[in-house]
């Protein structure tokens, strides 16, 4: 889910599936998307930005928190470009807005993260339900998993932006 704040404060959630990262250490996370939809409006208002990310068979997490970097640079969008991301647009039959990778509704939202925190199990689903049971008898708080923290200084690090 990548939320924005509106104008008037409110937060705004939508799913949104970033595009494949280029190596294993990218942090920064990409989306091709609509330009004309209000989450361009609230970015260019707020760029605080949150996306978060939830696998239900695992109940593994994960919530970037960043600043949000928009462009229509076309060499980038040359690069994530997919002919199934057409369908998100789809062709309004006037010449321009053919839902093709130089429609100009197409544009870059970039998350740069300050910040990553994420939580995964320890123990299978099985376990993590024991551990729940019984904390329910004996008033003990469950710990099926952990939680950690990729802090800024540490997010540079992996990048190579070795700047404070």
């Amino acid at each position: 889910m990548l939320t924005t704040r509106s104008t008037d404060g409110h937060l705004h959630s939508r799913a949104m599936t970033p595009v494949d990262a280029r190596s294993e250490t990218e942090l920064t996370l990409t989306f091709l998307a609509n330009n004309t939809s209000h989450k361009f409006e609230e970015i260019a208002n707020d760029s605080n930005i949150n996306v978060s990310f939830y696998d239900t068979e695992t109940t593994r997490w994960a919530s970037y928190s960043g600043k949000a970097k928009i462009t229509r640079d076309k060499k980038l969008i040359e690069e994530y470009w997919s002919s199934k991301i057409s369908s998100y647009f789809g062709d309004l039959k006037d010449g321009i807005h053919k839902g093709d990778r130089d429609d100009p509704r197409i544009s870059i939202i970039q998350v740069i993260p300050d910040e990553i925190r994420y939580w995964f199990p320890t123990k299978g689903a099985l376990g993590r339900a024991i551990d729940s049971g019984v904390g329910v008898i004996t008033g003990r708080s469950s710990a099926p998993g952990q939680l950690r923290t990729i802090t800024k200084s540490e997010i540079q690090l992996t990048q190579g932006l070795h700047t404070k």
